[in-house]
Order: structure tokens, then C-alpha cells, then sequence
């Protein structure tokens, strides 16, 4: 059997935090350091919506769904669960008036230094209107 990295639970909580400030961050600065201490230079992100890699592609899927939105804050439902270098996250969007925008759980693959190397979204409750390409 292959040896897979291991991340310990305060890892995996700096992991998580960083993800969450990415999505959340206020300014590039912000989200720039936040994307360095979460993926890698070449991240592959799988949603209903469409494949996106690397980090700018996310930094600007990040802008184009706020400038969308409006003001809206990612927040995690659960504590993230981590083993066999995968990670889970239950998270929820909610727009400005503290609405719930949308639930999800995220799957990150993880690199041998702890860093998101890929992402696969599934939405749990998606947004009011949406279907995703394919979906009936």
C-alpha cells in the first residue's frame, strides 16, 4: 500500500481557515496571501458551473460571483474531516441580509505539503433557480 500524507487536526484547521479567508477576503492582498497558504500554483476546481485552474482562474470566479451577489460570506457548516490526503468541507453561502445563498460540501485533494491540489464542489441545496449543465 502507497504511504499518503497525513495532516494532523491543526493542519487541517489552518488549511480550512485559509480556505475559508480566500473565498471571504475583502481585499486581493488578502486573498492573494490566503490562496499561497491554501493551494497550489495550479489548483483544478470541479463545480456544476464549470472547471477552473489555478489560482487566478479562482480569484476571478471569487470576483465574478460577488460582483453577482453582492456581499456574501463563506462559511463552514461542520468542521472539516481530512484523511488519505482528502479533505471534506459542509459549507453554506449567505448574501448580505444573512440569507442562505446556497450549501455545499467540498472535496480537496491535498498535496504531499498539505496544500489544496484539487477541488470537487457538490451543492447540497443549490441557489433558488439553478440547474447545472447536465442535470434534469
Amino acid at each position: 500500500m502507497t504511504e499518503t500524507p497525513t495532516l494532523q487536526p491543526f493542519d487541517l484547521a489552518r488549511l480550512a481557515d485559509a480556505y475559508v479567508r480566500f473565498w471571504n477576503a475583502g481585499t486581493e492582498h488578502e486573498r492573494h496571501r490566503a490562496a499561497v497558504a491554501a493551494f497550489t500554483d495550479e489548483v483544478e476546481y470541479r463545480a456544476p458551473v464549470g472547471v477552473l485552474s489555478g489560482t487566478q482562474a479562482l480569484k476571478g470566479f471569487r470576483d465574478q460571483f460577488v460582483g453577482h451577489t453582492g456581499t456574501a460570506e463563506f462559511r463552514l457548516r461542520e468542521r472539516a474531516q481530512c484523511h488519505h490526503a482528502r479533505a471534506r468541507l459542509a459549507w453554506e453561502i449567505r448574501t448580505g441580509d444573512d440569507t442562505c445563498f446556497a450549501t455545499g460540501t467540498d472535496i480537496l485533494h491535498l498535496d504531499e505539503d498539505g496544500r489544496i491540489s484539487s477541488v470537487a464542489v457538490f451543492l447540497d441545496r443549490a441557489p433558488e433557480g439553478f440547474t447545472a449543465p447536465g442535470q434534469p
